[in-house]
């Protein structure tokens, strides 16, 4: 009995000492995510995710969904313009679709997607009035919370508190900030803050509608972005692959880790570290060097912008555009090609995502489109650089946010897009994390 116990303790010491942490992974570089193929089995997926195909004002918004993991493993995925949820058991099967039923009995209308769980609730991001809905596993309605402001990112933290990333348009300025909610009282309390000055923003190109087909066999009208904006020394927008990388398209990302919450600024790179109650603990500053935007690159931008409408006005004057409204467009794009005589930094990072293991993934803007190199920041003894990596996947095409990508237990549960698929190509996947 004896032999057999030490025989026992042996496999598990072996078992122990063999498995990786995803940081040892991440530090032989590449990291492979191999779909599970076991995971999400007999779905149809054309009748799950059949919203995929919808449309607003002609512009695709199907893949406008994000999930939200609960805490037995199973997953909702919220549907963007719709009234109810889908929910997913442990092992990625359909289950059902379900909305927020209130106290009178009937189901409401106008939701937002889910944000997150707290207290065993659900609580939902912000309608345009500013209500938060919270409401129970089964769908039942529990209360209101109310936030006189835009936001950009709601996590929960300990202590029934909520950290929201807000931001506020006033007349002459505009405001970011992190705030943190009490979910209880609805009291909140600014952590930290920026303004900016309405006046500093200015556009170099609007973007166009043109025809373009989606990939599904269908030529629809899509926005075709070529827009170009920078505030006072910051890109905002841009042609691929820099784009929605700041201003009001780069807030600041917020993490919780170790009880403490984490904010990290993409513009300057720092990375501050408060504890629950929204006291600063500690500063740092990411490592990895700042990049910029040159003059020839942007300029090549522009030319490339200007080449794409030039091609397309004859699309754009048959879909209904007017000739003299599209040849002043092309006038006004030229003239701005002139007006490019500085470089423009480029933020620091473009997302930050946390592991299972409580490892911070901050990707770097990519200088490709597809590139998703990301640098693993531990928050141990006060947080520092440890490795740099990037995801690989065969089969699907990576869209590399934390409304898409979520880690547990060691494994990604995604919304992901099939690159081979005869219908509809999105899926609910769980990837297994390797090298």
């Amino acid at each position: 009995m004896k032999k057999i116990f030490i025989l026992v303790c042996f496999m598990f010491l072996l078992h122990e000492t063999s498995a990786q942490s995803l940081l040892e992974i991440y530090k032989k570089g590449t990291v492979k995510l191999v779909p599970d193929a076991g995971y999400a089995q007999g779905n149809q997926w054309d009748k799950v995710f059949e919203t995929y195909y919808d449309t607003l004002y002609n512009r695709p918004m199907g893949n406008r969904k994000s999930i939200i993991l609960m805490p037995d493993g199973s997953v909702v995925v919220n549907h963007a313009y719709h009234n109810y949820y889908s929910l997913f058991d442990a092992n990625g099967k359909f289950v059902k679709e379900f909305g927020i039923t209130g106290s009178s009995g009937k189901q409401l209308q106008k939701v937002n997607g889910i944000a997150g769980i707290i207290n065993n609730n659900f609580f939902t991001g912000l309608d345009n009035t500013g209500k938060m809905i919270c409401f129970d596993f089964n769908g039942k309605y529990v209360k209101t919370l109310t936030l006189d402001y835009m936001t950009k990112q709601m996590i929960p933290l300990s202590n029934n508190k909520i950290a929201v990333v807000g931001w506020v348009i006033w007349k002459d300025r505009i405001r970011d900030f992190v705030a943190i909610v009490d979910y209880q009282t609805n009291a909140q309390k600014v952590i930290w803050e920026k303004f900016t000055n309405r006046s500093d923003f200015v556009t170099i190109v609007n973007a166009q509608e043109v025809n373009r087909d989606d990939g599904a066999g269908d030529s629809k009208r899509q926005l075709f972005s070529y827009t170009y904006k920078f505030d006072k020394g910051y890109a905002i927008q841009h042609t691929m692959p820099y784009e929605n990388v700041a201003g009001l398209n780069a807030p600041p990302k917020i993490a919780f880790v170790n009880n403490d919450l984490i904010v990290a600024l993409p513009h300057t790179g720092e990375i501050l570290t408060y504890d629950v109650n929204g006291n600063l603990k500690s500063k740092n500053q990411i490592e990895w060097g700042r990049k910029n935007l040159s003059v020839e690159e942007q300029k090549e931008i522009q030319k490339k912008a200007i080449e794409m409408f030039s091609e397309q006005k004859d699309k754009l004057i048959a879909s209904g555009g007017s000739q003299e409204e599209n040849e002043r467009i092309l006038a006004e794009m030229k003239e701005d090609l002139e007006k490019i005589t500085d470089p423009i930094p480029i933020p620091v990072f473009s997302n930050m995502i946390k592991d299972s293991d409580g490892n911070l993934l901050f990707f770097e803007m990519p200088e490709s489109e597809g590139a998703n190199r990301f640098n693993v920041w531990i928050y141990q003894d006060g947080g520092k650089f440890v490795c740099q990596s990037s995801f690989e996947c065969d089969d699907y095409n990576l869209s590399i946010t934390p409304s898409k990508m979520v880690f547990h237990n060691g494994y990604i549960y995604a919304l992901q897009t099939l690159k081979e698929s005869g219908g509809n190509p999105l899926r609910l996947v769980r990837f297994k994390v390797t090298n």
